[in-house]
């Protein structure tokens, strides 16, 4: 079959996921530069206890990093609208449930659209690493990438981390515009919202979390804190207390529990 030359193979363990449960739907979120790998051990979990769950592949992730290039945070909050739509012909209830990158699209999904439940996990505010604020201005980026280093979570097999190892700078400048844009419309924010954040994350500062809660508009909000997970807390060695958290979460004040 020819695909043609613009035909971009998604990379192994990258693709999106579905699993059907009951009519009460959670969509995932990964996050920058990552895959819906990262959320496969979360979904199933959240399938098991009777959820309905759907993980997209954000537009220009899990192919290549020039693909990635070439789209923006718009394009990513796209694909994100996309799968909520996909998910809301077949459920009727949906909660959101973001990683990182992936919690701040959470956040605008919510205040964007009828959702039951939002999570954001390891969600960005102020980054770690200190070479983010002396990237080249947007115009001189194109074509330039930096390194992307992940932590090999011990007992994980590589499948669940399927992910860049380097970055394009003109999206790291995407990224940064997203922050800016939810750190504004965090009050307008009034779903129920959980907030998750390790101390021990080295990617993003965990006073990250602290703003995030203080500035969210929800009347019902918490922030759980985690002691020794890194950033990609569904993978790291508290992720069976990020689950149980969860669930806890999505099922509170449930008057038809799944």
């Amino acid at each position: 079959i020819n695909l043609g030359e613009d035909f971009v193979a998604i990379l192994k363990g990258a693709e999106p996921f579905l699993l059907y449960g009951s009519e009460k739907g959670v969509l995932l979120i990964h996050g920058f530069t990552g895959s819906p790998a990262e959320m496969v051990l979360l979904g199933k979990h959240l399938n098991a206890c009777g959820y309905t769950v759907l993980a997209p592949r954000l537009s220009g992730h899990g192919t290549t990093p020039e693909e990635m290039e070439v789209t923006n945070w718009a394009n990513w909050y796209n694909s994100v609208r996309d799968g909520y739509h996909l998910l809301k012909g077949i459920c009727t209830s949906i909660s959101v449930i973001g990683l990182s990158m992936g919690g701040l699209l959470a956040i605008k999904l919510a205040i964007d659209n009828d959702i039951d439940r939002v999570v954001a996990l390891s969600s960005p505010i102020y980054i770690m690493n200190k070479a983010v604020r002396f990237i080249p201005a947007p115009k001189d980026c194109k074509g330039r990438y930096v390194p992307k280093k992940r932590r090999q979570i011990q007992g994980v097999d590589s499948i669940y981390t399927v992910a860049y190892n380097k970055m394009p700078l003109t999206s790291v400048h995407s990224l940064l515009a997203l922050i800016r844009h939810i750190a504004k419309h965090l009050p307008d924010l009034q779903r129920p919202f959980l907030v998750v954040q390790s101390k021990n994350d080295h990617t993003v500062k965990y006073h990250s979390a602290a703003y995030i809660y203080r500035s969210a508009g929800s009347k019902e909000k918490e922030l759980f804190w985690l002691e020794n997970s890194g950033h990609l807390v569904t993978l790291d060695t508290e992720k069976e207390i990020v689950f149980a958290k969860i669930v806890e979460f999505l099922d509170k004040d449930r008057s038809n529990p799944i």
